[in-house]
């Protein structure tokens, strides 16, 4: 399985640019879009993020040009968020300092660019912990005449998916595979929820179906909702897939009777072990094979080689690689 299967979804959905600035201008004050040069977004994959803090972090940053007369950056830093961090706000400004660092050795005679943090919250009881880098603080300290001056201050622009309804989602001028991912963030580890939601968002389903490229990303979707489903649960949405295409449903039961099977063999510690390597094998062949067409004899004699670390790295690869030799590089 995706070893951070939230983090890997996140980061499909939203690393291109065009994705992000649809997210982005959603959830930044009416100011600064307009002050945005929105088509100059891009990227700053793996710039700035310390070794130490990389399991914590989407590493989602971007950078774009202002309007303002005068060549002007300004950079976005967009976080998601799973579970509940008190310190988010000491986090994010450890990342700024990262790309402020990075900014001042290119630039080193330029004033400093602004980073908005932006974090994405599917902390299912909702977002409750530190908005404001100066909420860390002790209140009766902050008090203290002239001290709240001397103190960095800053936000977070919180996007709370658990206070939105599937119309507000709905509503954003997103596209499907993001919309989804959003949708699936959020209700994906309730099962009450994510069954009763399920209706509404087939239609975006069937539309993202149509291409090939669509198919792809569903099955970035399909993976990652068996990964965070719990296994009671699977027969009834698999009964909710049956109005997709044919091939779509195809994956989604691969997937389900692997989970289902892993499950079983609980019990038997060495035969679960085999079983479970020998499962995990046959859900990427099928997934490979799902998104690539065709698996060929060299990286089938890969995949039976591999060891459970492998296994790990191909299968987070594969929601966003383009290429078998990008699933299978080493």
């Amino acid at each position: 399985m995706t070893p951070r299967p939230h983090d890997a979804l996140f980061k499909s959905a939203f690393e291109a640019p065009e994705d992000a600035a649809a997210l982005l201008r959603e959830l930044v004050p009416p100011a600064v879009r307009a002050a945005v040069a929105w088509e100059t977004l891009d990227g700053e994959r793996g710039s700035f993020v310390d070794p130490l803090l990389a399991d914590q972090h989407s590493d989602l940053v971007f950078s774009a040009q202002l309007r303002t007369g005068e060549p002007a950056l300004l950079y976005f830093l967009l976080e998601h968020q799973s579970t509940s961090d008190p310190g988010m706000p000491l986090r994010m400004l450890s990342y700024q300092n990262r790309i402020w660092d990075s900014f001042v050795k290119e630039h080193p005679r330029t004033r400093l660019a602004p980073i908005i943090a932006v974090l994405v919250s599917h902390v299912p009881e909702g977002w409750t912990a530190a908005r404001t880098f100066e909420d860390l603080f002790d209140p009766d300290v902050m008090a203290l005449a002239g001290l709240a001056a001397l103190v960095p201050r800053f936000s977070l622009i919180i996007d709370d998916l658990m206070q939105l309804t599937d119309e507000d989602l709905a509503a954003r001028s997103l596209a499907a595979f993001p919309k989804l991912a959003l949708w699936l963030l959020r209700d994906a580890r309730d099962p009450a929820r994510l069954l009763g939601s399920f209706d509404a968002w087939i239609p975006a389903m069937l539309e993202l179906g149509r291409t090939r490229s669509g198919r792809d990303r569903f099955a970035v979707l399909i993976t990652y909702l068996f990964q965070v489903l719990d296994p009671v649960n699977l027969e009834k949405v698999r009964a909710k897939l049956r109005p997709l295409d044919p091939r779509n449903e195809e994956l989604a039961m691969t997937t389900a009777e692997y989970l289902h099977e892993e499950g079983r063999k609980q019990g038997h510690e060495e035969g679960r072990e085999k079983g479970r390597e020998e499962g995990r094998i046959a859900t990427l062949r099928s997934l490979l094979v799902f998104k690539f067409q065709n698996l060929g004899a060299e990286h089938e004699a890969r995949l039976q080689a591999a060891t459970p670390e492998a296994i790990d790295r191909y299968l987070q690869r594969l929601l966003t690689a383009d290429s078998l030799a990008a699933v299978f590089a080493d």
